[in-house]
């Protein structure tokens, strides 16, 4: 079944733009055919009653589908890798359940974001995060961040419950904690956001990780292979999602 998103309660619900125009165009739906319809995170079941314009007016029955969402909020920061890999990150990490992704510039970022072309460039990555949370039947849509400095990054660090860097040297260690022991103490604590920091294409630098850990962050071990910027945010929401769920 088909699912949407608006943005207006439940009880106003009115399909708008392109979402209308797949509905009338491309699935050629008629009156009385049912889609799901996501508001205020919740996904309802409801049955188209008019074409209004541009527009498809749905009405709400009393049937809704449990929320698949991660129990933790999981906010992906990476640094800002070459080519199209974040949209490749956008789009795959939320088919895993991120909540956000917020890139910053990394000491070993090659690509600087353009402001002129930025906002263009995060309307896309937000559209591809859309597209992804309704193929995976997602309740909510990750919001993406516009990028932030290093220095920014370091002072949101106290927003969240327990902060993770993929740390190339914790990886090469003979002794590791793993990955699934930090998690526990996550879930015993009950916390309730996570960031989990990745580096470019050349990693976080020894003074970005030494910057991170002083600010309390923890280092996570994604097994003893070093994985693409591309690679390593997928591993660990997948590893997140086997504990948790």
């Amino acid at each position: 079944m088909q699912r949407y998103f608006i943005e207006t309660p439940i009880e106003e619900a009115r399909i708008t733009g392109e979402d209308a125009r797949h509905i009338a165009r491309v699935m050629r739906m008629k009156e009385g055919e049912e889609v799901v319809v996501v508001a205020q995170n919740t996904a309802h079941i409801c049955e188209i009653v008019a074409f209004d314009g541009d527009d498809v007016l749905v009405q709400a029955t009393d049937r809704t589908i449990p929320s698949p969402e991660l129990p933790v909020n999981v906010t992906v920061a990476c640094g800002l890798p070459k080519g199209d890999k974040l949209e490749l990150i956008t789009q795959k990490a939320t088919e895993l359940g991120m909540f956000a992704l917020l890139p910053f510039e990394a000491e070993r970022s090659i690509v600087k974001w353009d402001a002129k072309k930025g906002a263009k460039k995060q309307e896309r990555l937000q559209k591809i995060a859309k597209e992804a949370a309704e193929q995976s039947h997602r309740t909510h849509i990750p919001e993406i961040y516009e990028p932030v400095s290093f220095k920014q990054l370091v002072q949101l660090l106290g927003n969240y419950d327990a902060v993770f860097i993929a740390d190339e040297e914790d990886a090469k260690a003979e002794k590791r904690t793993r990955f699934a022991e930090k998690l526990k103490n996550v879930y015993d604590k009950k916390s309730k956001s996570v960031l989990i920091i990745f580096g470019p294409e050349g990693g976080i630098s020894r003074k970005e990780a030494d910057t991170f850990i002083q600010a309390g962050a923890q280092t996570m071990s994604l097994g003893p292979r070093i994985l693409r910027a591309e690679t390593a945010p997928l591993y660990a929401l997948s590893a997140i999602s086997y504990e948790f769920e």
